[in-house]
């Protein structure tokens, strides 16, 4: 068993989805979590799932394309709680539609929210981090995609590879201070996002997943709490695939 008792957490995307159950997961095993999204519509009802588990918690309002905004929220943060054990940059958004017919405004936002938006919460939380000296774990949420292409989501696919390249030069930089930097990329992923896609692609996605079912955000929640753990204190710059066996890269 997991515990998480005493450690302080900060889940971004943590009003739907994979971020949800990773917020509710962490606090199930006792961390403190505080749950962060823009849908601030969400707030009551992810604050009454964190106070039925063991570590609480809380919900904030933020919207990760906005650097300045970032670090407002981090001061506020590590202000009333101190440095965080355990950070999770779960928030992102895409939608599928050919690279040729991207927007200018469509390819900034998905490099914004998917890519920059993991680094600048980074920027701003590792320093606290560094200056506690008690260690602590990082791990973003990437996507297969990045590791192996996804027609239709070629800015997404590229956004997604550069946090897995990111998050390792991270954990070299931060292997000094005990934080470990890991990443999890789910696979197809039964959330708000997929069912936005078209009837032809989900069907094609079960028939090439060897378990011919989606992965449940919970699914997901379970390998981040492995990496948010003391279990994973000997592992660092490393990706975990958690796709229902639809990609097996070495």
């Amino acid at each position: 068993m997991i515990d998480l008792s005493g450690h302080k957490a900060f889940v971004t995307g943590a009003a739907s989805g994979i971020g949800r159950a990773t917020a509710n997961t962490l606090a199930e095993a006792g961390a403190y979590v505080i749950a962060c999204d823009i849908a601030a519509d969400k707030a009551d009802e992810v604050t009454a799932e964190l106070a039925a588990q063991k570590g609480g918690g809380e919900f904030v309002a933020l919207d990760v394309t906005d650097p300045a905004a970032i670090l407002a929220c981090c001061d506020d943060v590590t202000g009333r709680h101190g440095a965080m054990n355990i950070l999770v940059n779960v928030a992102g958004w895409d939608r599928t539609e050919p690279f040729v017919e991207n927007s200018p405004e469509f390819i900034e936002k998905i490099v914004q929210l998917n890519y920059l938006g993991q680094v600048r919460v980074c920027q701003a939380f590792v320093k606290p981090m560094m200056e506690s000296g008690a260690g602590a774990k990082i791990v973003n949420v990437s996507s297969d995609a990045g590791r192996v292409g996804s027609m239709g989501e070629t800015v997404y696919a590229g956004a997604k590879g550069g946090v897995m390249a990111f998050s390792k030069s991270l954990a070299r930089e931060m292997a000094r201070h005990n934080i470990c930097v890991n990443v999890v990329c789910p696979g197809p992923t039964d959330t708000p996002l997929f069912e936005g896609q078209s009837e032809r692609i989900k069907e094609a996605l079960l028939r090439a997943i060897p378990f011919r079912r989606l992965a449940t955000p919970q699914d997901v929640a379970d390998g981040i709490l492995y990496f948010a753990s003391p279990r994973a204190n000997y592992v660092t710059g490393q990706v975990l695939s958690i796709s229902g066996g639809l990609t097996m890269s070495g």
